[in-house]
């Protein structure tokens, strides 16, 4: 489609003292005043009441926009829709004192539109999850009659102390979100970190609604980290001290961590209280070079913080040459990994006393390798990010990350265990629907990592279908209802369910199905239900559509009968 220039109503010019003539006194001054009395009034209107009709054949998308708070008019917001295909922008306008907006003489089609103002989060209309509702223009379409909610961002700030009272600057605050959608694989996410400047304060702005947590790290000041080897009645021994990473409300215990829930707009005070504790040393035996040098292979201590290995600097070790051991000094009381390289181990530590590490806690570690192949052979387009998540409890916090080169990735240090693969192209899930092993083959994406090195080969799904279709309710199409195709096949559950969010007309598009059974649903308000539940979502399979995916269902498969939209 070609690019439509922004475009805004106008005001008609006013004319100018050169526009009438001197001649005739008093009668022209009268005519003068009249028009610009007019024109006054013309300019005092809201910008939906200064609108022109639409050109027969092209069609406006007006509205409101308002705090999705306070649900006052929000002024000066820019309202753009954009090109569903590519998302381009094709007009902007920018909402009045009354928070009114309209964009004219559009041809009919399918838009996108958005909304930002400074001090709220840009949004696309009727946002749920990643999706939203396009707005249709044409004949019979309501699209005059708007509403677009913004929500404003929060602030979150507060100040960092230690004993005493005493301010702490250069402490980290970080941030983490807790997801808020049921998509497989969500966990709590590391959002950004800040550090506190000379008062001791800290600042997240523009927060988007959630459930937060803030956990602090510091150093103090004046803590001496010696060798847990130092001689009797070292002078520095009380100075061996640590700050635990600490949790908002200022509690060690990971456990119990406070969670932070901003309304919109709202500022939010979130102060924290460190304590000195002595710190601990860990020591291990040092390990055998690779290449039988005098140099060992270092192992390396990581920060374990609500499950995400690594947000801080890995704790560097100190050798200890005479008694042939590795000695991690400063350490606060807390939760790690130690990754030893040669052979490749790992060891989880629960920290609060200082300790040697007992060989019998390292847990072997093997390679995973392996290969990603489409079900037709094709190449897969792009980069591809390959993960495997833990489904043993005491390890599932701690997702493994590769990236696949030419189809073929590897893992150098996977702990055994049950492990689910799932593969990302583009920010995008790929479906897994079967994962071999020497000549045995299974369905989903579960393996099982035992004392020996795994070679795999994975094939992926590549869905290039898409399903259209209509929903419903009492033969009128409905917006922002979601659309879920929910796939027969449980074992490949997750990889193949696909959602999407009905567009102002109700029609929807469900992309990249792979081939297989499947029944679509339309929920109404069902953007909070657990939708990866197959149990949740059955009640509603007998009032869906059936449909069936083939290899040779071509491109596009368009639904005959609308879709009932169900209550939830």
């Amino acid at each position: 489609m070609p690019t439509i220039a922004a475009s805004k109503p106008k005001l008609p010019g006013a004319p100018s003292f050169r526009s009438f003539s001197r001649k005739g006194g008093k009668p022209q001054i009268l005519v003068y005043f009249i028009v610009l009395t007019a024109l006054l009034a013309i300019a005092s209107l809201p910008a939906h009441a200064q609108t022109k009709p639409s050109t027969p054949g092209l069609y406006r998308i007006a509205g409101k926009v308002l705090n999705s708070v306070t649900g006052e008019p929000v002024r000066r917001a820019i309202v753009s829709i954009l090109a569903e295909s590519d998302s381009h922008t094709i007009a902007s306008t920018v909402s009045d004192s009354d928070g009114h907006f309209a964009l004219e003489n559009l041809p009919a089609t399918k838009y996108q539109l958005t909304a930002s103002r400074r001090g709220f989060h840009t949004a696309f209309y009727d946002e749920h999850d990643e999706y939203s509702t396009a707005i249709v223009t044409g004949p019979d379409q309501e699209t005059e009659s708007l509403i677009f909610r913004l929500t404003p961002g929060s602030v979150l700030r507060g100040v960092v102390t230690a004993d005493g009272g005493d301010l702490v600057e250069g402490a980290v605050v970080m941030l983490f979100r807790r997801p808020q959608a049921h998509n497989p694989g969500d966990r709590i996410t590391h959002m950004s970190n800040a550090t506190t400047d000379d008062t001791g304060t800290y600042e997240f702005t523009n927060l988007a609604a959630g459930e937060y947590l803030l956990a602090v790290k510091a150093d103090p000041w004046y803590a001496i980290h010696p060798s847990q080897s130092r001689p009797p009645n070292d002078p520095t021994a009380t100075l061996d001290v640590a700050y635990p990473i600490t949790y908002f409300d200022s509690t060690s215990d990971e456990a119990q961590a406070s969670p932070i829930v901003p309304a919109g707009g709202n500022r939010i005070e979130a102060d924290f209280n460190l304590h000195a504790v002595p710190a601990l040393h860990i020591t291990l035996e040092a390990p055998r070079s690779v290449d039988d040098s005098d140099v060992p292979s270092m192992p390396t201590l990581y920060h374990s913080i609500f499950g995400t290995r690594g947000i801080d600097d890995p704790t560097p070790p100190s050798m200890n040459a005479k008694q042939g051991l590795i000695e991690f000094s400063g350490v606060a009381p807390g939760r790690y990994e130690i990754a030893l390289p040669d052979p490749p181990r790992v060891v989880d530590l629960d920290a609060t006393i200082s300790q040697q590490v007992d060989p019998a806690a390292e847990i072997p570690t093997v390679a995973v390798t392996g290969t990603l192949q489409t079900v037709s052979g094709a190449a897969l387009p792009g980069e591809t990010t390959v993960i495997l998540d833990s489904l043993d409890p005491a390890h599932r916090e701690n997702p493994i990350q590769t990236t696949c080169n030419q189809g073929a990735f590897r893992f150098e240090s996977v702990p055994p265990g049950s492990w689910q693969l799932s593969a990302f192209n583009s920010g995008s899930p790929l479906p897994i629907t079967a994962i071999s092993t020497g000549s045995r083959s299974r369905s989903g994406a579960h393996l099982t990592v035992r004392d020996h090195p795994l070679t795999l080969a994975v094939t992926i799904g590549l869905g290039e279908t898409r399903i259209e279709g209509f929903a419903r309710l009492n033969g009128k199409g409905a917006p922002g209802v979601m659309m879920v195709l929910v796939p027969n096949s449980r074992p490949a559950w997750q990889p193949l369910i696909r959602r999407d969010q009905s567009d102002s007309d109700g029609s929807f598009s469900l992309r990249d199905v792979v081939p297989g059974q499947y029944t679509v649903v339309a929920i109404q308000d069902g953007w909070t239900l657990d939708w990866t539940d197959p149990q949740i979502l059955a009640r509603y399979l007998p009032t869906g559509i059936a449909v069936s995916v083939t290899d040779s269902s071509g491109k596009l498969i368009t639904l005959s009968d609308p879709v009932p939209i169900q209550t939830r």
